[in-house]
Order: structure tokens, then C-alpha cells, then sequence
């Protein structure tokens, strides 16, 4: 989590010299963004390989598209040689066949004007400058890749604030509790269907790599999870680097996305991070029983053509509702014992329709359903109001009884500004009873979290609802009878007029 307020500041400054210098859409601007950090990264780290390896070949054939090169030319002349020579020479970086270069292709670079230009390399430039100090007082083996990667987590958080769009992004707490709870390992396939800018793949890297840092290296973040990515115990790079390139998928229809998703995960480390610009929902994905671990937050209250729809999904799921859908493609992207964690609308917990109940039967017939967490209303705002729950599941798993949680808070408040509480709220708890829920079950349903037999849920339709559940203790509240009240009134009224008569008397 970025804590410089100086690096913050400077980001803000960013957002607004994009917004006055003529780029107001956020997610233009962010891809803008994105391409000169990409710039700036790409020259330093080649400047430091050359340093430490005398056999290390640098990837660029002329010094004129090096940031340092070419940072302080003037307006006209900076503009002209990014848009004609760098930006084109960022394209062919990664090998053909990546998924980098393959959705590079169509980047275009738009900044418009020589002082927009000008500003945002300058202000680019102290970014990194504060990212270098940073990184070397840290104490803690944070790198300035880490530094980076949460000034790009900034970034993108700030999309989604102060009503810079409505793009639907997951709140990091929310995907970290997620992936503390699903504990992902080294070596495991992981995937998003719906991977935005991979946030999931992010978290899940960093948890990994956490697992794989001395003590000495780690910290806890504002939300209370433990984590480091020095990764000082995992010193086989060869091994590390099969390990990115094989193990995390992400997938998305939005172009645009895609590449944000791709430089995002360059940002944290990837050499060459899989993104893909897919349906998985489409006729054309056919991925059945391939990865330990799915991810997810898909998008809801949408409905897609029938036809677009893959036959398969059909067969399990007769809806055109992308939610219900989701459900079942990710039953289907997962290994026999592999593992789920998707956020849904509360809706798909209780709703009647026939899709809905089709979509419960197969996490809870087919898989054994660990958990259902609801959430409050507030946690997705101030772009999204709706009432959501994570689904915790396991493909070939047997249910036996499922552990229900009611989070009330999140640690931030639940109106639109969603400023950070003190506390934790119920983050850490979720995950101390989620991991303790087989050797020391709840006992009763009167608390915030409880368990309920399989046989009770097949009973009840297989309705997931946290309230129908729950036991809620009544309290008696005796009121007074109409005559006491009336009694009342009439006495209240004479008191009143007396007083009036009292004030009339005054002005006579």
C-alpha cells in the first residue's frame, strides 16, 4: 500500500494535467500514464542490468529512446520523438507471440499537446526519484519495484474515486481477504475470467511471494494482512520466472483493459504476464478443468446475446444472466479439487428463478460449499450500491454443512467516501473463523457466523441466504394502551393552553 503523501500528491497532479491538458476520459488517461512509466521503468531497470551483468545485452538498439536521452528535450521536439520513435519501439519489447506485443498492436499514444507532454515527464521523473529514496530507506527489502507497483495500485484506485469513471474496480481489502482465505501456492494455476486489471493475479502473486520472505522482510498492512515480496527463500530464478509465465491467467473482453491488466503485472514483476482478450463465456473458450484456483469478481445485472453463449454453459445453466453464467464457467475452469472464490450479488444467494437455483445445486451438489460471506452494501461504493456475498467452493468436494459470516464493516466507513476506519472491522475475524470453522464450529446461529447442514439447505430450495438462516434474538416492548395515550395528549394540550393564557396576560 503507497503511503508516500509526497508520491500521492504528485499522482493527483498527474490526473489533473491530463484533465486540463484535453484527456479527460480516465481510462485514456491512465493508458497514457501507463506508457511513460512504462518508459521510465524500462530505462532504469536496463540501466541496472548493464551494471550488475557484464553479459547482459541491452534491449535498446539507440540511446535516443532512452528516458534519460530524450526526458529533456523540449515540447515540440519530446512530443514528436515519443509519438514517431519510442512509443513504436515499446511495442516490439516482448516476443511475438506474448500477449503483450500481441495487444500492443493496436496502442495508440494520444497526449496531444508539447506542455502535457512536458509536465507529465517532469512530474513522472520526481515520481521515481521518490520511489528510489523511498526504496532505499525502507529498512524492509522493499525494492523499487515494489514501490512501483503500489504507485501503480494508486493509480488505478484513483479511477474509481472522485468520479473519475464507473469503471468497476474491486477494493484491494476486499481481494485480499479473498486470497488469505483461499491461501493460493506456489506452483498452483490461478485464474480471472473477468480479470480487469488483474488485481486478483496481483494479490495472489504477493500472497505467494509473501510465503517465501523471512520475517525480517515483511509488514502488516493497514487491513492487518502480513505481507513481503522480497522473496529471499525462493532463490531459484529460473524457477521463479517458469512460475509467473505458467501459473497466472487472466482474462478480459475489454481491450483496453487487457493491456492495463498486462502492464499492471509488469509493474509488480512479470516478464511476461498471460492476459488474454476473451469471452470466457463465449462459444470460443473451452478451457474445462484446467486451473487449482479462480478468482473473481464478474460483472453482474448484465444479459448477453444467446447466441454468444457457450453450449456448454447452456446445458448447465438455461439464462442469458451473466452472473448466473459466471458461476457456472468457473465450475468449469477448475480442477477436480480445485478451488473458488467469486463475488456475487446477494440476489444469486435466494432468488427463485430456475437459472439461480441450478447455479446453488451445482456449488452445492457438486462441490462442497465452504463458505458464504455477506458483505455490507457499502463496500463498493461510490460506484456501486448493490449487496454482495463470496462464495468459497471446492470442484468434487462433498458439502457436509457450509459456514455462513455476516460482515457488518470492512474497516472503511460505508457511504461514498469509504475514508479508513482505525480498525480492521471484521477482516481479520473473517479469516481467524473461516480457518478454525471445522475445529471449533460456531455453536448456535444467534452470532455473527454459523454453520448449516447440507440436508437444511437442500430443504430450502437451496436458498443461501445469510437470514434464513440466522436466529435472532427478540426483545419484548411493552407500549402504552390508546386511553394512557390520549390521557396524555389531553393533559399535554391543557398545559399548553394554560401557558397561552399565561402569555396573553404578559401583553395586556
Amino acid at each position: 500500500m503507497l503511503q508516500n503523501s509526497d508520491i500521492k500528491q504528485l499522482i493527483k497532479q498527474l490526473w489533473n494535467k491530463f484533465w486540463s491538458g484535453g484527456i479527460s476520459n480516465p481510462i485514456t488517461a491512465i493508458e497514457q500514464i501507463t506508457y511513460l512509466l512504462f518508459m521510465r521503468r524500462l530505462d532504469e531497470d536496463d540501466a541496472e542490468r548493464m551494471t550488475n551483468d557484464e553479459t547482459y545485452v541491452s534491449i535498446f538498439p539507440r540511446q535516443e529512446l532512452r528516458w534519460f536521452y530524450f526526458k529533456d528535450m523540449p515540447g515540440d521536439k519530446l512530443l514528436s520523438h515519443i509519438q514517431t520513435d519510442v512509443f513504436p519501439f515499446l511495442k516490439t519489447l516482448s516476443p511475438a507471440d506474448s500477449p503483450f506485443a500481441e495487444h500492443m498492436k493496436n496502442a495508440v499514444f494520444i497526449i496531444p499537446k508539447p506542455s502535457l507532454m512536458v509536465d507529465a515527464v517532469k512530474i513522472i521523473d520526481e515520481i521515481y526519484i521518490k520511489i528510489t529514496h523511498d526504496s532505499a530507506v525502507d529498512g524492509r527489502g522493499h525494492s523499487v519495484q515494489d514501490i512501483q507497483g503500489d504507485v501503480y495500485e494508486y493509480l488505478l484506485s484513483e479511477i474509481a474515486s472522485a468520479g473519475k469513471n464507473g469503471q468497476f474496480r474491486t477494493p484491494r481489502h476486499i481481494i485480499n481477504l479473498i486470497v488469505e482465505l483461499v491461501q493460493p501456492q506456489f506452483g498452483a494455476s490461478i485464474a480471472d475470467p473477468a480479470c480487469g486489471t488483474g488485481g486478483f493475479l496481483v494479490a495472489a502473486y504477493i500472497y505467494i511471494l509473501t510465503q517465501f520472505t523471512s520475517d525480517a522482510y515483511r509488514k502488516k498492512d493497514e487491513d492487518g494482512f502480513i505481507r513481503g515480496t522480497k522473496a529471499d527463500k525462493l532463490i531459484d530464478y529460473t524457477r521463479k520466472s517458469s512460475w509467473e509465465h505458467d501459473c497466472f491467467h487472466g482474462f478480459d473482453i475489454d481491450q483496453t483493459m487487457v493491456r492495463m491488466g498486462l502492464m499492471n503485472l509488469m509493474m509488480h514483476g512479470f516478464s511476461n504476464p498471460q492476459i488474454k482478450y476473451q469471452d470466457t463465456l463465449s462459444r470460443g473458450y473451452n478451457e474445462d478443468s484446467r486451473y487449482d484456483f479462480v478468482l473473481a469478481n464478474p460483472p453482474f445485472t448484465g444479459n448477453i446475446n444467446k447466441e454468444d453463449i457457450n453450449d456448454g454453459l447452456l446445458q448447465m445453466v438455461d439464462t442469458r444472466k451473466t452472473e448466473i453464467l459466471f458461476i457456472a464457467g468457473i465450475y468449469r475452469m477448475l480442477s477436480v479439487g480445485g478451488t473458488a472464490a467469486i463475488i456475487v450479488p446477494q440476489g444469486v444467494l435466494f432468488s427463485s428463478s430456475k437459472a439461480f437455483v441450478e447455479a446453488r445445486k451445482i456449488i452445492v451438489d457438486d462441490c462442497e460449499l465452504k463458505a458464504v460471506i455477506t458483505m455490507p452494501s457499502g463496500v463498493f461504493k461510490p460506484y456501486a450500491g448493490v449487496s454482495t456475498a463470496i462464495l468459497i467452493f471446492t470442484k468434487g468436494g462433498t458439502t457436509t454443512q457450509t459456514w455462513f459470516y455476516e460482515m457488518l464493516a470492512d474497516g472503511r466507513t460505508l457511504d461514498d467516501k469509504r475514508a479508513k476506519l482505525d480498525s480492521y472491522g471484521d477482516l481479520q475475524a473473517i479469516v481467524t473463523l473461516y480457518r478454525e470453522r471445522t475445529s471449533k464450529p460456531p455453536k448456535g446461529r444467534k452470532g455473527r457466523c454459523f454453520v448449516v447442514p447440507k440436508s437444511e439447505l437442500v430443504d430450502n430450495s437451496y436458498d443461501l441466504s445469510l437470514s434464513k438462516y440466522k436466529e435472532d434474538d427478540y426483545v419484548s416492548t411493552e407500549y402504552k394502551t390508546p386511553s394512557l395515550i390520549l390521557s396524555e395528549l389531553r393533559t399535554l394540550e391543557t398545559e399548553i393552553m394554560a401557558g397561552l393564557s399565561e402569555l396573553e396576560g404578559f401583553l395586556k
